[in-house]
């Protein structure tokens, strides 16, 4: 063999390692658009058949039906194929683009024409290269930053982020703004010392001091000036941190003014309480007030906590109802069910903790219906399967034979249960996690239940099982950093398993596991636990679409999200539906044009709901018009206030989409009694 034939068959070599090593889909393309050269990958990263001759088959065929897999797999098929016929048109043009295909993937392409050594076009070469995993990172971390955003300027705490070394501002908040008075361009790049908004110099200096010796997360409290000169006292939180790789600090304020006041006010009392025993009354009605006031407070918090949970829920299980008609296959209902089955226990669990600031005034009410113990389980196990699957865990729950119809609070039964059992999951690094319920105690109405949760994990030692159950506590700090957790789910158990008239406790061995149990007492039923019944074809959705189908709706909701969430869900019912931002927005609309019902949201900027309510009354387009709010805020002081301002109805926030179909039916059919008289009829001859 010549030396020039054996250069040949080791240029051949070479070129054919290199093709099918390289790590991207590469095809090579003659001017005559036939296939001059592919490799392996091409077909794996277009997830297309490669074909079952050797690859060598295709060189000098037309690229025709290669070009049809690859145009099957594009999402968006008509510009990438203009820009295909573009590039093959012009030789001299180069390509660098993402493809987003129809399977979710994201390819990144890349296409140079192919030149001989002369300079003559001989062809084009095209690269592709499998970038989802890329571009789901960027998608996560742009979703990331969107989240800290979002929270950091909606909090109504006022944060401030401040370099470590001489103080000065880096970011602030809209709350810090508004507390303040400073706008944020007199605020970035100042210090809080130059800007004198210290009231106290050496409060300054003191504040420094215990952070050099402290360093980590201090509480501090100290007077403060606004930019209009007002004093006020502010409790800050302070912690280290790292922004943009430079150490800072980010502090927490809020004004405690009032606070002091009223400390300083109780502290004159008690100092005067034996010169002033003729003024005892007073200021036992003084010390009243102020539990009343913190009483409100708390309200007030519980509620806005609702709310701003509340709301994104809303968003999650309106959007999963929408992806549910959107055609699923079986794996995705499947999925989809847990989805939902997670956001209704997390509403469940809301509700729950809402009513946990009543247990110690004695007026926490547990449900009364019916109770199924396998779903309870078997719920159980879907939420923690994937965390146990992660870490090889044998997850299983046996039952003895337990009587039939029995009676309690599911939910709470649930959230005590699952305590217990993410605990276990969490602590578990090798073996199983094993749920049981057994018949304790069986009475003439009632019985008494056992629930357990036993798991081979780390286990606990002795000195911390006393105060095991006690809130906010773990049985080791390490533990708590290590695994994470506030400490509160165990005495929340205990909790509720008190008001069922039960008790909760644990036994343990270091190294080898413990179990946790909490007994219930459940009354016996008289009836069959019922079935859910089938939707008729007289469900509201169906009545609404047949009876009520262009009645014009108008929805007014401040957030995006869930506003586009209910406009699709009601248009799917036939209506029309046009949409507002804000009350503002509303009333103008109302002012203009004719609505069959409004459906409004209270917390709302620039006008909020009930505002707007009371202004839509005072027109004579929205006298008679039925109003329903739709907010995130669940408490029965809402519902009156909703009412007093004029509103019709109140439907709480999650709504599913049944009740919102069944309340918007019941109104439009009170505003016209002629067709529900005959809508009723129809539906009894069905």
């Amino acid at each position: 063999m010549s030396f020039e034939t054996q250069s040949e068959s080791f240029r051949a070599t070479l070129h054919s390692a290199i093709l099918n090593e390289a790590p991207d889909g590469i095809l090579v393309v003659t001017q005559e658009n036939t296939v001059a050269s592919v490799n392996e990958r091409f077909f794996s990263v277009w997830n297309i058949p490669c074909p079952a001759s050797p690859l060598d088959a295709l060189i000098g065929t037309s690229d025709t039906p290669i070009l049809e897999q690859v145009l099957a797999c594009v999402r968006d098929s008509e510009p990438f194929l203009a820009r295909i016929r573009t590039l093959y048109a012009d030789p001299s043009l180069k390509d660098d683009c993402n493809i987003p295909l129809k399977d979710g993937r994201t390819l990144q392409r890349h296409s140079a024409a192919l030149r001989g050594d002369d300079g003559r076009y001989m062809g084009r070469v095209w690269f592709f290269r499998d970038i989802s995993d890329i571009v789901r990172s960027q998608q996560a971390r742009e979703d990331s930053e969107r989240r800290y955003a979002t929270a950091f300027e909606t909090t109504p705490d006022a944060i401030a982020i401040t370099s470590l070394q001489d103080g000065i501002y880096i970011d602030v908040n809209q709350a810090f703004l508004d507390m303040s008075g400073y706008t944020r361009q007199e605020l970035i790049g100042h210090s809080s010392l130059a800007l004198s908004i210290w009231a106290n110099p050496q409060d300054r200096e003191n504040f420094s001091q215990k952070l050099r010796e402290k360093k980590s997360r201090l509480n501090f409290e100290a007077r403060f000036r606004k930019k209009c000169g007002e004093l006020f006292w502010g409790m800050f939180s302070v912690s280290p941190m790292s922004f943009n790789g430079q150490p800072c600090l980010l502090s927490i304020t809020r004004d405690v003014t009032q606070a002091k006041a009223a400390q300083d006010e109780l502290a004159s009392h008690r100092d005067r309480l034996e010169q002033l025993v003729a003024e005892r009354t007073v200021e036992l009605s003084r010390a009243k007030e102020a539990a009343e006031t913190a009483s409100i407070a708390k309200s007030a918090f519980l509620a806005n906590m609702s709310h701003e949970i509340r709301t994104p829920l809303n968003a999650v299980t309106g959007m999963a109802h929408l992806i549910r008609r959107g055609g699923l296959t079986p794996t995705q209902v499947g999925q989809l069910d847990k989805l939902e089955n997670a956001g209704q226990h997390l509403l469940s669990i809301i509700n729950a903790i809402l009513e946990l600031s009543k247990i110690e005034a004695g007026k926490l009410i547990l449900a009364e219906t019916p109770v199924h113990i396998g779903q309870i389980l078997d719920n159980v196990l879907a939420m923690l399967q994937t965390a146990a699957q992660a870490k090889h865990l044998n997850l299983a729950s046996e039952t003895e034979n337990l009587p039939p119809n029995l009676l309690g609070d599911p939910t709470a039964l649930h959230q005590a249960l699952l305590n217990y059992a993410a605990n276990a999951v969490k602590f578990t690094d090798v073996g199983k996690v094993k749920l049981r319920v057994g018949l304790l105690a069986d009475e003439e109405d009632s019985v008494v239940l056992r629930f357990e949760v036993e798991d081979s994990g780390i286990g606990i030692p002795a000195e911390a099982m006393p105060r095991l159950f006690s809130a906010f506590e773990q049985a080791d700090n390490t533990l708590t950093r290590k695994y994470g957790g506030t400490g509160l789910g165990l005495a929340i158990t205990r909790k509720l398993a008190e008001h069922m008239g039960g008790t909760a406790g644990a036994s343990s061995t270091p190294g080898q596991g413990s179990t946790f149990w909490f007994t219930a007492r459940l009354k016996k039923g008289s009836q069959a636990l019922p079935n859910i019944p089938d939707v008729t074809p007289s469900d509201p959705e169906t009545r609404l679409a047949r009876d009520y189908s262009g009645r014009r709706i108008l929805l007014v909701e401040d957030e995006p999200i869930n506003r586009e969430i209910a406009e699709q869900i009601l248009a799917e019912a036939g209506l029309s539906i046009e949409t507002a931002e804000d009350g503002e927005q509303a009333v103008d609309l109302v002012r203009r044009n004719n609505y069959d019902l409004i459906l409004m949201d209270v917390q709302m900027p620039t006008l909020d709901g009930l505002a707007a309510t009371r202004l839509i009354r005072s027109l004579p387009k929205g006298r008679q018009v039925p109003v329903i709010a739709m907010t995130a805020n669940a408490y029965a002081e809402d519902r009156a206030l909703c009412l007093a301002a004029g509103m019709n109805d109140f439907i709480s926030k999650p709504a599913s989409p049944e009740l919102l179909f069944a309340t918007v039916l019941n109104w439009l059919e009170k505003a016209d009694p002629e067709l529900r008289a005959g809508s009723e009829l129809g539906c009894e001859g069905n």
